[in-house]
This record gives C-alpha cells, sequence and structure tokens, in this order.
C-alpha cells in the first residue's frame, strides 16, 4: 500500500506542476497585460516559463533515468495548455488570448544533454540549464511573430468591464530595454540553472522518502 502512495503522489506531483504551468500561462497570456507591457511582460514570462519548465522535467527525467522523458513531460504541459486555450475561446474569448508556449523545444535540450553527456546529472543541471533558459525565448518569439498581433486582438476583443488597476495605458515598449529576447536568456540562463539543480534536489529527496 505504501509503495503504491507514494508513487500515486509522485504522478500526482507531475500533474500539479503541469496544471500550475497552464494557469501561469493564462496569466502571462492576457492580452491587455501582454498590449500595455509588451516586452516587459515577455520577459517574465520568459523567466517564469523556462525556470518551471526545468524544475518539473529535471525532476521528472533524472526519477526515471530515461533520455526523452523531459520532452515527455513538456508534452503534456503543451496538451494541458491548449485544453486552457480551448476551454477559454469556448466562453467567448479571442483565440490569440493564450498564447501556448513553445515548451517542447527546450526540453530536447534537456533530454539531449542527459543522453549526450551519459546521464551526468551535474551536466545536466549547469549544460542543460542554461540552454533551457537561453533556448525558450527565443522559441516563443519565434511563436510570437507567426500569431496575431495583440494589438490588434486587443482592440478587436475589448473586455465588457474592466478594473482600475487594469486600465489601459501608454504602451512601455522599448522605454526600458529593447531586446526582450536578449534579456529573457540572459536571464533565464542564470536562473534556470539553480531550478535546475532545485529539481535534481527533489528527485533526491523523493528517493529517500521513498525508500524509508
Amino acid at each position: 500500500l505504501m509503495v503504491w502512495l507514494r508513487r500515486t503522489t509522485h504522478y500526482l506531483f507531475i500533474v500539479v506542476v503541469a496544471v500550475n504551468s497552464t494557469l501561469l500561462t493564462i496569466n502571462a497570456g492576457d492580452y491587455i497585460f501582454y498590449t500595455d507591457w509588451a516586452w516587459t511582460s515577455f520577459v517574465v514570462f520568459s523567466i517564469s516559463q523556462s525556470t518551471m519548465l526545468a524544475v518539473g522535467a529535471v525532476y521528472y527525467m533524472l526519477f526515471t533515468g530515461v533520455p526523452g522523458t523531459a520532452t515527455y513531460y513538456a508534452t503534456i504541459m503543451t496538451i494541458y495548455t491548449w485544453v486552457a486555450k480551448g476551454a477559454w475561446f469556448a466562453l467567448g474569448y479571442p483565440y490569440d488570448f493564450i498564447v501556448v508556449p513553445v515548451w517542447i523545444p527546450s526540453a530536447m535540450l534537456l533530454d539531449l544533454t542527459y543522453w549526450a553527456t551519459r546521464r551526468n546529472k551535474h551536466a545536466v543541471i549547469i549544460i542543460g540549464g542554461t540552454l533551457v533558459g537561453l533556448s525558450m525565448p527565443l522559441f516563443n518569439m519565434m511563436n510570437l511573430l507567426l500569431i496575431r498581433d495583440p494589438l490588434e486582438v486587443a482592440f478587436k476583443y475589448p473586455r465588457p468591464t474592466l478594473p482600475a488597476y487594469m486600465t489601459p495605458i501608454e504602451p512601455q515598449v522599448g522605454k526600458f530595454y529593447n531586446s526582450p529576447v536578449a534579456l529573457g536568456s540572459g536571464a533565464g540562463a542564470v536562473l534556470t540553472v539553480p531550478m535546475t539543480a532545485l529539481g535534481a534536489k527533489l528527485n533526491t529527496w523523493t528517493y529517500r522518502w521513498m525508500a524509508a
């Protein structure tokens, strides 16, 4: 019974992280917020998504010990988010209200690092974590270039009621920095490494708990 309970808890953890990914994506994909603070929003989005992917993917991959499970994990996150996108669309929101992040290519780089270094955990933390942080802003910006202009979406589908704190203001594009991909990649590369290490450490704690 205890073995079954521990395994069930482990898989529930994976589901919870994936669902939280979906919730964070819904907030980051808010088209009013994205329009008003386009590049600031993109940088925050990049850092949050890359660190979140790294924690869950490396935890899952080191737990199984099989290269490829990080990509599988990213696929779970993607499916959840597409379901959420469909749900919001069914409620009457525009199709581009939620932009599904491009997690899978970055997760593939994490898997490739694990495979190429012959399952070296420390190499995955340093090299794999850096690659995830560097690549996600690039892949996501490429994705954003292929969808409709958020400004067009915002003006075509205004919210019927808007709280005072969400009242549109002057767009802040380029006011603080001009390259959101570079800033997102730089900050992501630094912050994703310790978050990858955290995912690996959570894996160690899980093993100890299962052995107890």
